[in-house]
């Protein structure tokens, strides 16, 4: 059987989805959903995607479609999957599944409900790198003491990852801490029991801090600390420090390193060293097998209950 997916958000992000798809057999883009119809086709020709709209309700009354994935602005995340998941359709929505707890604890409530697929790009439980520290943890070979991670960016204006211009507005907490906030919780294998955060200034124009710092306790002990910035003129990315009983370990997207920066194989760890391939092959899997997929919304619904209990304290 052919999986058949329409994708909305033909942008960055989007199309590092679409590149992925190419290499997971039995699975077909038939429909690309975009905000402006032009750009959109240039990307579904690229890819020999047929059918292409700027409206997400015209996809999802394609008969024969049985999934979507959403790479759309963050506040268009919780009412888009609902959308998906009341017209019948497996959905697999990009970080972050919401900016407000509650839309995201209907989206949960929804998939319960309909007991289809719903799955949230929490990329980071499935890149390489953080998959072999998993594995080192569930093998009891390894236990996390601290993470210590950095979230770095220099961001002047609303530009997306290909300096193209946003129609939304990036956010630290409720996108980038939340990467780090479910990955902590997932690599400890512990509830997240404590959490503090500060900020800096609010941007005057952009409306958002572009510097933040927080701090994470999990049940069985384990610490984090995370800094976020939009003000660092350096290496971009997130970067993440392992510290544990018996090794300590960075990882630099797929990249790892063990403490002594000596360099760690991870080609074999999966089938492929791209995370969002990995990530888009659990929803297709999990869609075959009828089964809950690793990052289902229902999974990841605690890391946006501490990112929302943040979000008081900074106000």
């Amino acid at each position: 059987m052919t999986i058949k997916v329409a994708l909305a958000g033909a942008g960055a992000f989007g199309i590092k989805h679409l590149d992925g798809i190419r290499n997971i057999k039995d699975v077909e883009v038939i429909s690309l959903i975009g905000r402006e119809l032009d750009k959109t086709k240039e990307v579904a020709d690229k890819y020999g995607i047929k059918h292409v709209t700027t409206d997400l309700n015209e996809s999802l009354k394609i008969k024969e479609l049985d999934a979507v994935i959403l790479c759309t602005p963050t506040q268009m995340h919780a009412s888009q999957s609902i959308a998906c998941l009341n017209a019948g359709k497996h959905v697999q929505v990009e970080i972050p599944l919401c900016d407000v707890l509650k839309d995201g604890e209907e989206v949960v409530a929804l998939q319960k409900q309909t007991g289809l697929v719903a799955m949230c790009g929490h990329t980071r439980r499935f890149n390489p790198s953080h998959q072999f520290v998993h594995k080192k943890i569930k093998a009891g070979e390894f236990n996390i003491q601290q993470m210590d991670v950095q979230t770095y960016f220099f961001r002047r204006t609303n530009m997306n990852a290909l300096g193209q211009a946003r129609s939304w507005t990036d956010h630290l907490l409720w996108h980038h801490a939340a990467h780090t906030v479910d990955l902590f919780a997932y690599q400890a294998g512990s509830p997240i029991v404590k959490a503090n955060a500060v900020q800096g200034p609010i941007h005057p124009t952009l409306g958002i801090a572009m510097d933040m710092s927080i701090q994470l306790k999990a049940a069985n002990g384990a610490i984090c600390t995370l800094s976020l910035s939009f003000n660092n003129d350096g290496p971009l990315g997130t970067f993440f420090r392992y510290i544990g009983d018996t090794a300590t370990y960075i990882a630099r997207y797929d990249d790892l390193v063990n403490g002594k920066e000596e360099k760690i194989d991870v080609s074999q760890v999966d089938v492929s060293m791209n995370g969002i391939e990995l990530q888009d092959r659990e929803f297709f899997a999990a869609i075959r097998e009828g089964r809950e997929p690793n990052a289902s919304v229902a999974q990841v619904l605690p890391c946006y209950q501490v990112l929302h209990q943040l979000e008081q304290q900074l106000a």
